[in-house]
C-alpha cells in the first residue's frame, strides 16, 4: 500500500515537537501541503525547514497559544486554506491524582484541549463537505480506554474529547468525513521525560529505575517512537482509511488490557 496525499492540506496542532512535530513531517512525505500549528514562531521555522518538498508541496505556519482559545481563533483568521486533514494534537495536563487537582487545572485542560479542537473543526469542516473529503483526527491517549494512575485530569479531559469525537463521527459521516482518534501508549517525547521525572521523585528512585519500571509494563519492553504514532495518523488520513470512522487506535506496544 503507498499512501498518496498530493493536492490534500494537512493542518496539524502542536507540530513543533514529538507527536506533532514526527506527523507533520510523515504526512507531508505523502505529498501533502502543511500548515504547522504551535505558539513558538522559531521552532515553528524550524520545522518548516524539515518538511519534505519534492512534490512542490506548500507549506505554511500559524502562531497560537491553545492555552488561550481566543488567541487560536483571532490567529485562524487569516486561515484561507482549504484544509482536508485536520490534526489534533495539544499537550496534557501536567501530571496529579483528580482529588488533589484545583478546579481551574480541569477547566484550562478542558479549554486547551476540547474547546481549541472545537474551534479548529469548525473553521475547517466547510472546506471539508465541499471537497466531500475530510480527517479529523485526535491525538488523545489510552487513558480513554484504562485511567492512568496519576494522570487525574488527563484521564477526565481525554474521556471528554473522545466522546466529542465520537459525536461528531456521526454527524459528519454524511459529508464523506470521518473522525477518529489515534491513542498512543508511553512515547519518546518531553511529556513522558516529565512523568518519569515525577514518578522518579513520588517513589524516591532514580529516573532511570523509574523509566525501566514503564517499559516493564509494555509487552514491547519499549517505548514507543513519535513516528510510530505518525505512522497509524498518515493511514487514518489516506483514501484508503475512508471506512474507518469513529474509532479508537491504539498504538501502545500492547499495554492497554482491552481492545
Amino acid at each position: 500500500m503507498h499512501i498518496h496525499l498530493k493536492g490534500k492540506t494537512a493542518l496539524v496542532a502542536g507540530s513543533t515537537q514529538g507527536i506533532g512535530k514526527a506527523t507533520a513531517i510523515e504526512l507531508s512525505k505523502t505529498g501533502a501541503n502543511i500548515i504547522l500549528l504551535a505558539r513558538n514562531e522559531a521552532k515553528l521555522k524550524e520545522t518548516l525547514e524539515l518538511l519534505d518538498v519534492s512534490q512542490n508541496q506548500k507549506h505554511q505556519y500559524l502562531v497560537a497559544d491553545f492555552a488561550n482559545p481566543d488567541h487560536l481563533k483571532n490567529s485562524l483568521e487569516s486561515l484561507q486554506t482549504e484544509v482536508h486533514i485536520l490534526v489534533n494534537n495539544t499537550g496534557g495536563p501536567p501530571a496529579g491524582q483528580a482529588i488533589s487537582a484545583q478546579t481551574q487545572e480541569f477547566i484550562q485542560a478542558f479549554n486547551s484541549h476540547l474547546i481549541c479542537n472545537q474551534i479548529l473543526v469548525q473553521k475547517v469542516v466547510d472546506s471539508m463537505k465541499q471537497a466531500q473529503y475530510g480527517r479529523i483526527i485526535n491525538i488523545i491517549s489510552t487513558s480513554v480506554k484504562q485511567p492512568i494512575k496519576g494522570l487525574g485530569v488527563s484521564n477526565t479531559i481525554r474521556g471528554a474529547v473522545a466522546n466529542w469525537a465520537k459525536t461528531l463521527s456521526v454527524e459528519l459521516a454524511p459529508f464523506g468525513i470521518t473522525v477518529n482518534n489515534v491513542l498512543p501508549g508511553a512515547t519518546l517525547t518531553g511529556r513522558l521525560e516529565a512523568i518519569i521525572e515525577k514518578t522518579s521523585q513520588n517513589k524516591q528512585i532514580s529516573q532511570e529505575e523509574a523509566s525501566q519500571e514503564m517499559q516493564k509494563e509494555i509487552p514491547c519492553g519499549r517505548f514507543g517512537t513519535p513516528e510510530e504514532i505518525a505512522y497509524g495518523v498518515v493511514f487514518l488520513a489516506s483514501q484508503q482509511a475512508a471506512y474507518i470512522n469513529g474509532t479508537n487506535l491504539v498504538i501502545d506496544g500492547g499495554r492497554t488490557q482491552n481492545l
